[in-house]
């Protein structure tokens, strides 16, 4: 029995020294019932930043079969209006606006509110030289109008206040929607904000890259007495725009007039 004891303590010290019991490694008396380890998984601690889900952004309506009643299309008068939309940019506008000039010749000017917010000067130009301007949205956002009302007001209103930044006292009377894409929704939002909703008769396509001779082309063949063209002097190279101004502002104020919306 003696030494079994000494044994125990050889064998206890032993287990000490490589680690295996210490402080808080007892070892049991031979024949003691042995600890039973707990199967409980520790409770984990809460996040100090709980993340939230964000709520799913409603889905966009569709757009009509048709564009809706109450678009100006028309002059009202025989003469036509020229249009020029998505600027102003540094590149295009200014040679637009000394083309206009030369031809003593007005036109209208749909413009990004971004746009208006990195070139004020040019927005100021447009006004000084008794040209119009017209809302045409923060961001030429082709899926505007299909987005709830509270944005599309949003963005309308955060344009109109780029335009009065930069030219104030210049009158918006118009709003043109991005890609023709209206609904009755931004319709009513133009209309409660004071802007005419402004649509167009004549697109030559000149966004699509023809040369100055299918632009002109184009819009000798579709212009009527009242027309609305549709040009661009932003959203890209414009050469063959600038390139067809003359000929064809020769040939519609010849044919009809060129005059300012009312």
């Amino acid at each position: 029995m003696r030494a079994r004891a000494v044994l125990a303590s050889v064998l206890a010290v032993a287990l000490v020294l490589s680690g295996c019991a210490g402080p808080d490694h007892t070892i049991a008396p031979a024949g003691a019932p042995q600890p039973v380890e707990s199967t409980t998984a520790p409770t984990p601690t809460p996040s100090p930043h709980p993340t939230v889900a964000k709520p799913p952004k409603p889905p966009l309506r569709p757009l009509p079969a048709k564009l809706p009643a109450g678009l100006r299309r028309n002059s009202g008068v025989r003469p036509v209006v020229l249009t020029f939309d998505d600027g102003p940019s540094p590149t295009w506008t200014p040679k637009v606006l000394d083309q206009l000039r030369a031809a003593k010749v007005t036109a209208t000017f749909c413009v990004v509110g971004r746009e208006v917010q990195r070139h004020p000067e040019l927005v100021r130009r447009i006004a000084r030289e008794g040209h119009q301007l017209c809302n045409h949205s923060w961001r030429h956002d082709l899926d505007l109008a299909r987005r709830p009302v509270n944005e599309i007001k949003a963005d309308l209103e955060r344009t109109n206040k780029a335009i009065q930044a930069a030219a104030p006292g210049a009158k918006v009377s118009f709003y043109r929607q991005p890609g023709g894409r209206w609904t009755s929704e931004v319709l009513a939002v133009a209309k409660d904000l004071g802007m005419h909703p402004l649509h167009w008769s004549v697109d030559p396509q000149d966004w699509d890259k023809p040369n100055a001779a299918t632009i002109g082309k184009r819009i000798h063949t579709a212009a009527r007495p009242g027309a609305i063209v549709l040009l661009h002097d932003g959203g890209g190279d414009r050469a063959a725009t600038l390139a067809a101004c003359p000929h064809l502002i020769a040939d519609l104020k010849k044919r009809f007039g060129i005059t300012k919306l009312r």
